[in-house]
């Protein structure tokens, strides 16, 4: 079992709860509404970003239909959905207090704005993927600030002076955003490049149609022929769309995502890297990601151990200062089956938290819903807990609930304590 191997790590756990927190979207500095909270995720594809965009919308990030780039070394994108407060036009507040400490590759900071605690963290030029979100609490934007300060080498450190935190400093938001670059949401269906230029054509060539045909009425007419009266033409009714297929009819095998996390996760942590120490790692159907951070040695140590460890990397991603290392590691292919619902909401709660109560273990409950492209609406109960058992521990138990889905797994080898989330398709 990996639990049994112990792992050393000196980092601080990057898992909260965080599915309890309720979070803003937005808040306002000097009459102009920002957009916080968004889902940040890198970019591999510059040159083509909308293709990678559209299918983050379609799997990852059910609903969403805005976005902005952030570009740089790291490139990323941010996505949202418009029902929960965010518009189009809106200017992504993470993207310009980068901007402001382009000084700096890595900052972490608090921020007291009208709608409660701004918490942004960017790590080597990444916006991380609790790195942006608006607390209506100041306790949970203080405990989410200080969870991070164990991690070295920050730039900046910014936070309320009243929290009294050891070399943080007090900066108003309103002085980084003035003046700061803007990147604002645009629709991630909107029309451009080779669908636009098409749209063009297709509206010249209605108009010079036009024109021609104006022409011919005005200056070419033949004689007036007889009426001939015109036959009855049969109306052909068109035939109706085909029906939309439902969300759990290519459901993700979740045992095989817990299988294929559990297994990439044990050859990362098995990696002797001397002088480096593994951080946090988050695994979905998608691959795995982890970081190692030095605290002695060289570079060259850890490229070594890397590229001599056996296991296949899809990316590899080096700090500035050459102090930190994130990768990237594919998994197998998940397959999908059908998984209808059997059970409605409140069956579902009543019976996770009879089974979580029974194990003696906190399960974190809520419900979500979602519109489909023919405004069809699907609900869900959205579950996350914490775990000092592995994944292949789950497999008997989450395998019970029809129309199941994994969205996340997360490892922290330091407390050796694992994090699931996902939902359950309700009737």
């Amino acid at each position: 079992m990996l639990e049994d191997a112990n792992f050393e790590n000196t980092n601080t756990s990057p898992y909260g709860d965080e599915s309890e927190k309720i979070l803003g979207t937005n808040f306002k500095v000097n009459g102009t509404t920002y957009a916080t909270s968004l889902f940040w995720q890198p970019l591999r594809n510059s040159d083509d970003p909308y293709t990678e965009i559209i299918e983050a919308a379609e799997n990852v990030l059910e609903g969403a239909d805005l976005f902005c780039l952030k570009k740089g070394r790291s490139p990323q994108f941010g996505m949202c959905i418009s029902e929960q407060g965010y518009q189009k036009g809106m200017p992504a507040a993470a993207i310009g207090v980068i901007g402001a400490l382009s000084d700096t590759s890595s900052f972490l900071a608090v921020f007291k704005v009208d709608q409660g605690w701004w918490y942004v963290c960017v790590r080597n030029d990444v916006i991380l993927s609790d790195g942006d979100m608006l607390f209506y609490s100041e306790q949970e934007a203080k405990e989410q600030f200080t969870s991070m300060l164990a991690v070295p080498d920050w730039g900046y450190k910014i936070a309320p002076d009243e929290w009294q935190i050891e070399d943080a400093k007090e900066i108003p938001v309103e002085t980084l955003l003035d003046g700061a670059p803007r990147q604002t949401l645009k629709k991630i269906h909107a029309l451009r490049g080779p669908k636009l230029f098409a749209v063009v054509a297709a509206a010249a060539l209605v108009l010079v149609w036009f024109l021609y045909t104006m022409f011919s009425l005005f200056f070419m007419q033949e004689p007036i022929k007889p009426v001939v009266p015109p036959k009855t033409i049969k109306k052909i009714q068109p035939a109706p769309p085909p029906p939309e297929p439902k969300p759990w009819e290519s459901t993700e095998d979740p045992v095989q995502v817990l299988s294929y996390c559990f297994k990439a996760v044990q050859d990362v942590v098995s990696i002797p890297t001397p002088g480096w120490r593994i951080g946090g790692i988050t695994c979905t159907s998608e691959g795995l990601v982890t970081s190692w951070h030095m605290q002695i040695g060289r570079l060259s140590w850890i490229d070594k151990a890397l590229n001599e460890s056996g296991v296949t990397f899809s990316n590899k991603s080096i700090s500035a200062n050459g102090r930190e290392i994130v990768v990237s590691v594919p998994i197998e292919k998940v397959r999908t089956f059908n998984s209808p619902p059997t059970k409605n909401a409140v069956e579902i709660v009543n019976t996770l938290n009879d089974l979580f109560q029974g194990l003696q273990m906190h399960v974190s409950l809520s419900t979500q819903t979602w519109t489909s492209p023919q405004k069809n609406i699907y609900r869900s109960v959205k579950f996350s807990f914490s775990s000092k058992h592995d994944p292949k521990e789950w497999f008997d138990i989450l395998t019970k609930f029809s129309g199941l889905t994994l969205n996340v797994i997360k490892y922290d080898a330091h407390s050796n304590s694992w994090h699931y989330e996902g939902a359950i398709y309700v009737l």
